[in-house]
């Protein structure tokens, strides 16, 4: 069977691996879930117990959770060298380092945000004390990765890879929480601003707010997360 991969909405990091699926250009399926109700129902704990997206049903059936899983998965299985490099390479070696700085510090930086944001019991003292202390986080990060990045069109060469993938899922929240003006870091705007126009991440975009968009060919449908749970959860 064609691997699965679960992806959470709105606003999911994991829209970044749908991309990557499609560069990628093996077949898979995708299932889409609603991360303020479904993937909150206790039936989804099955599929992963913290209750997060992304996590991937594997073409052998088994669960994967957690981004560079994915990932790493999907790396070993890239033949033609589309989203990755030769693992004995410097680039695969920076590819991996940036991922691992997204999926932690960068992306980490956002959780106070989102804490704020989808507090149940609404405390507006400890909600702006969080949305300070969060965006001093994501400033922070985003000088850190600024500095980072060199003077190649994506992150790692010419062409979008995982680290791209990683990047893009994550790195609009910038505007989603208006934290601060995406042109103060020039080197990633620009990265951005490349990947947002590229076919696959409008495909992506599109399938997370719940479009039907045409895209290369390797993408055959959605699987209803009922029937997920049903067959791959686990208990």
């Amino acid at each position: 069977m064609e691997p699965i991969l679960i992806y959470g909405f709105p606003a999911g990091s994991s829209m970044g691996l749908v991309a990557a699926l499609e560069w990628l250009g093996k077949p898979y399926r995708l299932c889409r879930v609603d991360m303020l109700d479904e993937m909150r129902d206790p039936a989804y704990a099955r599929i992963n117990a913290r209750h997060e997206t992304p996590a991937l049903v594997t073409d052998d059936g088994r669960v994967i959770t957690e981004t560079m899983a994915i990932a790493h998965w999907l790396a070993a299985r890239d033949t033609e060298r589309r989203i990755s490099f030769d693992t004995t390479t410097p680039e695969a070696d920076r590819m991996v380092q940036l991922m691992a700085y997204l999926n932690t510090g960068f992306t980490g930086a956002f959780s106070p945000l989102w804490s704020a944001l989808e507090m149940e019991t609404p405390d507006p003292v400890l909600q702006q004390s969080l949305r300070t202390y969060g965006r001093d986080a994501v400033v922070d990060r985003h000088d850190k990765l600024e500095a980072m990045l060199g003077d190649t069109p994506y992150l790692v060469g010419d062409h979008p890879t995982l680290a791209d993938g990683v990047l893009i899922g994550v790195a609009r929240w910038l505007d989603y929480h208006e934290v601060a003006p995406a042109s103060r870091w020039p080197r990633i705007e620009k990265v951005r601003r490349l990947l947002e126009a590229n076919p696959a991440v409008a495909f992506a975009t599109a399938l997370e707010a719940g479009e039907t968009p045409a895209g290369a060919g390797a993408f055959k449908g959605h699987v209803p997360l009922a029937d997920v749970i049903e067959r791959f959860g686990r208990g």
